[in-house]
């Protein structure tokens, strides 16, 4: 934090010297340390034990509000400002309301256990270690898309864990195996992950294009989970079937899923079709789902509580998105950002964006994206579709690098560490430049997308 803190400054004084809007000014340099400071505590909220929603918060807001004090100081004209807060919540509100339900379907799932169910199913068929290595992996790859890269984690840590608690032999590379299928299968998904969301919500690829990096995603994923396989014993886990008690997805269950599937089609088309935001298609579901629960009640007297689904929802995380994305604007208002457009022509596009992979292993990737998408550079279809991939599966390079990362951090607490992460960190850099070559190739020599 040091290093980057000091980059940062640095950086500063370049920005202040070109004499662009106000970087150079008092709550230009002010704003940058409190940014600065801010993601000093998201970044050691373990070791302050200061959930990362807090500091975000206060620096996304506290930099708006001394930009208003500066205007105000000068008598200078607010319109500015009023249209960038503006433009500001309407991009929060699409993608807050978005994965709320998301969110709200997933709990409401679990509720009705269908995860619970997935996980009896799959400890108690007595595979070996090494194949129920490759089904959470694969699981992790192609739910993730669905869902989202943090849910599809926790849920799958939670089965490894329930599986076997002690042998790292199979913990260690089971769990990084979820992290990078999560990552990777979120890449090429417009919502598989927060950066490709927004992504798509910013216009920069269809919904269509973006399953174009399934191969380079796929295939970087496949290789960097054989590699960890080979660590991975063959003998059994214990399963005592006259202990476990079966489990079964309560009723309700599967239309909820079936009605998840069709409020993310009702999204893709309010895209595709409308050119209305997502979340009207996903808030659309929702009332759907609301609709069905109290038929439920009517005609069985089951009842499925929407509004305790919600209650459970971690609003932390998108209070967390919230004062990312309001600090990022703060800077971008204040023209912090221009660096980084100058940076696409100088050095190439193709150089940063996969610089930007391994910065999101450093820092969170939701900032890296959102400064990318607020410098706007211009840049082709097929760059955008690479930052978005590079910014998703370069979380997995470090075990804190990815809000999956981080959370399965959290579930095998002891076990998956930052230091038995490194020591197969070699595998997810192979698979990383594996994704990058087939990406070069398919997009760049083919022209395939």
């Amino acid at each position: 934090m040091r290093i980057i803190g000091l980059l940062l400054t640095l950086l500063s004084c370049t920005w202040a010297s070109g004499g662009q809007n106000l970087s150079s000014s008092w709550v230009g340099i002010v704003s940058l340390i409190i940014f600065v400071v801010g993601y000093y505590f998201v970044a050691a909220e373990e070791n302050y034990h200061i959930n990362k929603a807090k500091p975000a918060l206060f620096m996304g807001t506290f930099i708006f509000i001394l930009i208003g004090i500066y205007f105000a100081l000068n008598g200078m004209d607010t319109a500015p400002l009023t249209h960038e807060v503006d433009a500001l919540i309407l991009e929060i509100a699409e993608i807050f309301f978005f994965l709320m339900v998301a969110m709200t379907f997933i709990e409401v799932m679990i509720e009705r256990r269908v995860f619970d169910t997935l996980k009896y199913k799959l400890v108690s068929k007595g595979y070996s270690y090494k194949k129920l290595f490759w089904l959470t992996g694969t699981l992790a790859f192609f739910i993730s898309p669905v869902a989202d890269n943090l849910t599809t984690a926790l849920i799958l840590s939670t089965v490894l864990i329930t599986i076997e608690k002690e042998d790292k032999t199979f913990l260690v590379p089971g769990a990084i195996n979820i992290v990078v299928g999560a990552n990777a299968g979120g890449a090429w998904s417009p919502f598989g992950d927060i950066t490709t969301l927004m992504t798509w919500m910013a216009e920069k690829a269809t919904f269509a294009e973006f399953f174009g990096l399934f191969p380079a995603s796929f295939l970087g994923w496949l290789l960097t989970a054989w590699l960890l396989s080979l660590s991975v014993p063959s003998s059994k886990p214990h399963f005592d079937a006259s202990v476990e008690k079966r489990v079964v997805i309560l009723k309700g269950g599967k239309v909820v899923m079936v009605l998840g599937l069709l409020t993310i089609v009702s999204a893709v088309l309010c895209q595709q079709l409308f050119h209305m935001p997502p979340m009207w298609g996903m808030v659309f579901g929702l009332s759907l789902l609301k609709l069905y629960t109290y038929q439920l009640k009517r005609r069985s007297n089951e009842t499925i509580s929407i509004f305790k689904s919600i209650g459970k929802i971690e609003f932390d995380t998108l209070l967390f998105f919230f004062g990312i994305l309001a600090a990022v604007g703060g800077l971008h208002f204040l023209g912090f950002l221009d660096l980084a457009a100058k940076l696409y022509d100088y050095a190439g596009a193709t150089t940063v964006n996969i610089g930007v992979g391994f910065l999101s292993a450093i820092i969170d990737n939701v900032p890296v994206m959102s400064a990318v998408l607020k410098a706007n550079p211009a840049m082709s279809d097929d760059q955008w579709l690479l930052v978005t991939m590079t910014a998703g599966i370069g979380g997995s390079l470090i075990s804190f690098g990815s809000a999956a990362g981080v959370g399965v951090m959290g579930k095998l607490r002891g076990i998956y560490t930052f230091g038995s992460h490194m020591k197969y960190a070699w595998t997810v850099l192979v698979g990383y430049i594996v994704s990058l070559v087939i990406w070069y190739v398919q997009f760049e020599v083919m022209g395939l997308y």
